[in-house]
């Protein structure tokens, strides 16, 4: 992530800030320039302004009030939410301590995501502008049992419907599963990253069509899903996926292939931000002729093989 710099006293300041740790000031995320901003309350404290530019004006998200986003919505607008929340049509309960935590950790994800999202400009259709696959998110808590224990709730896409499953949230509860799953990598903006994959998955192949493009790439999705991720979690990945999948779960059907490539494209190039944010450099390992420099913007024009190469 990129680093920000405070209007008022030019202090650096973070992505999910909320005040100025140098001066105080309060801080907004502001979507049309994609920027965090020092801001201010206007004479009639009816509207926030960004600091040195009066005619800019906004309020906050509406689940700023909780503490859950630090973004904003321009005075014009319609939305009581934020271009991130807007999207979210099931919340853990905010009432209960357990609940707002795991929605203030899924919604930091979120927003990590949108900002991609928003950098790329990519399509993401509301339910309200396609009521059929139209995106939407459910942050689903688990199912309690009659017994007292609790049936997980299964992360997926299905039809522009994206399920997170909040008890991930919680680090134990997600590292217990990765471990049983004996994945190497996994986080909330992972799962973010990944289900979202398969939303434009939808869009950019099936609607575009793209299929038989993408299947001399990814293979024929035609195969059973079902039956394809019985057998990946009964045997494992495919022998010898390291050669040919960018992840092991990729290898379990094209769909999954095609999803952890889109993630994974999108960690590479995050990091690769924070990278220049930082004045970072890299020669990979065993690449002594190759070294590049962090000194341009990754969601720009430069050539995604060569990032890819790290």
């Amino acid at each position: 992530m990129r680093l920000y710099s405070c209007d008022h006293c030019h202090s650096p300041i973070h992505f999910d800030n909320r005040v100025c740790g140098t001066c105080g000031y309060r801080l907004g995320f502001v979507t049309e320039d994609l920027s965090l901003h020092a801001v201010v309350l206007d004479y009639a404290g009816a509207r926030w302004q960004v600091l040195h530019r009066p005619n800019a004006s906004y309020r906050f998200c509406a689940n700023a009030s909780l503490d859950i986003c630090n973004w904003m919505v321009p005075v014009t607008s319609d939305e009581s939410y934020c271009v991130a929340c807007r999207y979210n049509r099931l919340v853990p309960d905010a009432d209960s301590t357990g609940g707002f935590l795991r929605w203030r950790a899924i919604a930091h994800a979120q927003r990590h995501l949108f900002y991609s999202l928003l950098r790329w400009d990519l399509p993401r259709p509301s339910r309200r502008e396609d009521a059929i696959g139209g995106l939407v998110f459910d942050l689903k808590e688990d199912e309690p049992r009659a017994d007292g224990s609790c049936a997980p709730v299964m992360m997926g896409h299905d039809e522009g419907v994206i399920i997170i499953r909040a008890a991930e949230a919680d680090d134990l509860t997600r590292e217990k599963v990765r471990h049983s799953l004996n994945e190497p990598y996994r986080t909330l903006l992972g799962h973010f990253r990944h289900e979202i994959g398969h939303f434009y998955w939808t869009r950019m192949i099936e609607h575009a069509g793209r299929l038989e493009d993408f299947r001399r790439v990814f293979g024929d999705e035609r195969a059973p899903y079902d039956t394809a991720l019985y057998g990946y979690y009964r045997n494992g990945p495919k022998l010898g996926w390291q050669s040919a999948y960018i992840s092991a779960y990729a290898s379990a059907h094209p769909w999954e292939d095609f999803a952890e490539c889109f993630a994974h494209c999108l960690h590479i190039v995050d990091s690769m931000e924070t990278a220049h944010a930082y004045g970072l450099s890299f020669a990979p390992y065993g690449q002594k002729d190759f070294t590049l420099s962090a000194n341009y913007d990754p969601y720009g024009d430069y050539p995604f093989p060569d990032i890819a190469r790290i």
